[in-house]
């Protein structure tokens, strides 16, 4: 089975624990790390940007991935929010089998 994790950047906590109350209450996830604050810079509308944000770190099957960004996207206030993955290509024996659980 194939896991990933997905993180996704938020203008604060209070975003970050809404998202995460949604996807774990939909067992579409195993397990979310809020990281923050955080500086970002970026491009936006043409110029650089920079501003204090938070970061999800989430766990789950790779095959829920759309799932998950589905109910990123219907909870977070950004245009355009930054979902990305990774596939989780090694991983402890005992936390392998807490990720299949969802």
């Amino acid at each position: 089975m194939k896991f990933i994790q997905v993180i996704v950047s938020c203008p604060n906590k209070k975003v970050c624990e809404k998202i995460i109350k949604v996807i774990l209450n939909e067992k579409i996830v195993s397990c979310c790390q809020i990281i923050g604050p955080v500086e970002s810079h970026y491009w936006w509308e043409g110029k650089i940007e920079k501003g204090k944000e938070w970061l999800v770190f989430i766990k789950c099957k790779k095959g829920n991935f759309q799932k998950v960004e589905k109910k990123i996207k219907e909870n977070h206030p950004y245009k355009v929010p930054e979902i990305i993955s990774f596939e989780i290509t090694q991983i402890s024996k005992e936390y392998e089998e807490y990720l299949k659980e969802r």
